[in-house]
């Protein structure tokens, strides 16, 4: 289920669009500002980002560059500024969408799905898993958290790419193993939960990735991205 958040001080706009948007199956979450929204998206990171423009303290433009230095995700403007300057501006500061309001719901949901699947055919092409401040890099197998390594020994880093693809997902000992070791039998168990304790103790380090590795009692492990 993709996570949206939603970001508008108008409370009665974002219960009608969270709404509408958690028929379509989105996992909506509510900010009505964008100091909230910021907390939010340490929090549980989303897969998009509906924000308006006009919105007290703290802007949508303004609300862009704060959520731009922590979270790479699409970020869609829904908005009543309507001058292209406006447009403009949005679109040239790092929004991927510039919506006028009123606007169909229909057609948001549209947009929103659009740009999540866009965004994950970037990621799948890069072979760059993306959980803002935390990145791997499939390709050169490093790890960065912002922009500092995270320095993983080869199979700390196989586990975690490991889950990482698999985002969500509870993976077995035996589905672990056979992904990593090309195969598994029982013995394996034991080294699996040796480099993941290895690895969760260096992820724990980092502020806001204490519980992106979850440990499933007699089963396997999930990443929490």
């Amino acid at each position: 289920m993709h996570r949206v958040l939603l970001i508008d001080d108008d409370k009665e706009v974002l219960q009608i669009n969270g709404a509408f948007l958690i028929e379509k199956g989105f996992n909506i979450t509510l900010a009505d500002s964008v100091s909230e929204a910021v907390k939010c998206i340490w929090q549980e990171p989303p897969d998009c980002i509906v924000m308006d423009v006009m919105m007290p303290n703290t802007d949508g433009f303004e609300g862009l560059r704060q959520i731009r230095e922590i979270c790479d995700v699409p970020v869609l403007f829904l908005t009543g500024r309507t001058s292209p300057e406006d447009r403009i501006k949005g679109l040239s500061i790092g929004a991927d969408d510039y919506i006028v309001k009123p606007c169909s719901l229909e057609e948001l949901s549209l947009r929103i799905m659009i740009h999540i699947r866009r965004h994950g055919n970037i990621q799948q092409l890069s072979e760059v898993l993306d959980f803002s401040p935390l990145r791997i890099n499939l390709i050169t197998r490093h790890v960065y958290y912002n922009k500092e390594e995270i320095v993983l020994s080869n199979r700390e880093f196989d586990l975690l790419a490991c889950l990482a693809r698999h985002c969500g997902e509870v993976m077995t000992f035996s589905q672990i193993g056979n992904e990593i070791f090309g195969g598994y039998i029982d013995a394996d168990r034991k080294n699996i939960m040796v480099v993941a304790s290895r690895l969760r103790k260096k992820l724990e380090s980092y502020a806001g990735l204490e519980y992106i590795l979850e440990t499933k009692w007699g089963k396997g492990y999930c990443f929490r991205g």
